[in-house]
């Protein structure tokens, strides 16, 4: 198979490009050439890499042009982000195409109702990433259904893996509340840590595409989530990383209006928008018909990340 990946070298690119060439793919990688991947592979000698600016060809109506001009059979997006930029693509691959992989988010449904949350719950979306990304859902699913685009959407939680910071159980990004913990400080958690993540492993998202182009009969037409098999509260979080270090856990707490001015406004902008959306995504589906087998829990995944950014200096323990 002739396959093209569109932000092949990001988090799960970095994955996903090296499973492709290893499963007999020929791969062409798009990227701004801006990036290199994450961890080092012999597959990607193999990979023709495509040097384009996205935004620039979108605005001059050209990008889905020059993906058709490559002949793909699959074409993989990892960075698609608005339904503007979907339909250009899929204007111009329609009927070149064998299958069309969308990388979405589980930020397409909005806050947590019931829970796990399945992916035949009615979205209810809220921020421009999430109302978007709802949007290129629908429209995907629904040219699938109607005009027999083949395409499928996947919709990953929180990506985590070696080389960039994992969300940590403040529910933000920055990587010192790991130290935190490792000294056994104190840790405050916004109102009482029962709002929840829910993370997955790149290589995980990476075996759901590989296992989504194995099953393109069950794939098509269809979106699923591929998260890690649970997700984890705030304070489990927390109190986990406090023992995987060997240190009691220290926790206290404080109402949202108050805990969050302790914090920068860009952390207290992260956590607010994680625990809102709190989510906890089933994978039952991808699980019956991908054959999604994660490899990582969320603690597993994330301590891994701790891992790699202790060894690389980027946090003190």
């Amino acid at each position: 198979m002739r396959t093209v990946i569109i932000g092949g070298k990001g988090h799960v690119g970095t994955y996903l490009t090296p499973r492709l060439v290893e499963a007999g793919h020929e791969v062409l990688c798009i990227t701004r050439g801006q990036r290199e991947p994450y961890l080092s592979h012999a597959a990607w000698k193999h990979v023709q890499q495509i040097q384009l600016d996205r935004a620039a060809e979108e605005a001059a109506g050209a990008f889905g042009a020059r993906v058709r001009d490559l002949k793909p059979d699959i074409v993989i997006d990892m960075i698609c982000f608005t339904l503007a930029s979907a339909q250009q693509l899929v204007e111009a691959l329609r009927g070149q195409v064998q299958h069309f992989l969308h990388c979405g988010t589980m930020w397409v449904h909005g806050p947590s109702a019931q829970v796990p949350t399945t992916e035949t719950q009615p979205r209810k979306p809220f921020g421009e990433y999430g109302i978007q990304k709802a949007a290129i859902e629908a429209y995907l699913l629904r040219e699938a259904r109607a005009s027999g685009f083949p395409a499928t959407a996947l919709h990953p939680g929180h990506i985590v893996g070696p080389g960039w910071a994992p969300l940590n159980p403040a529910g933000h990004f920055n990587p010192q509340v790991f130290a935190q913990i490792a000294r056994g400080e104190e840790l405050i958690l916004p109102n009482l840590g029962q709002e929840t993540v829910h993370h997955v492993h790149a290589d995980d998202v990476a075996q759901s595409f590989m296992q989504a182009i194995a099953h393109w009969s069950c794939a098509v037409g269809e979106s699923f989530h591929v998260v890690s098999p649970q997700a984890l509260s705030l304070r489990g979080y927390a109190e986990a990383m406090y023992a995987w270090f060997g240190q009691p856990a220290r926790l206290a707490f404080a109402p949202w209006d108050e805990w969050r001015k302790g914090v920068t406004a860009q952390e207290a902008a992260a956590t607010w928008d994680h625990i809102a959306h709190s989510p906890n995504g089933s994978i039952a589906k991808a699980e019956r018909l991908l054959e999604y087998r994660p490899r990582y829990s969320s603690l597993s995944a994330a301590q891994e990340s701790v891992t790699r950014l202790i060894s690389d200096g980027v946090i003190t323990v």
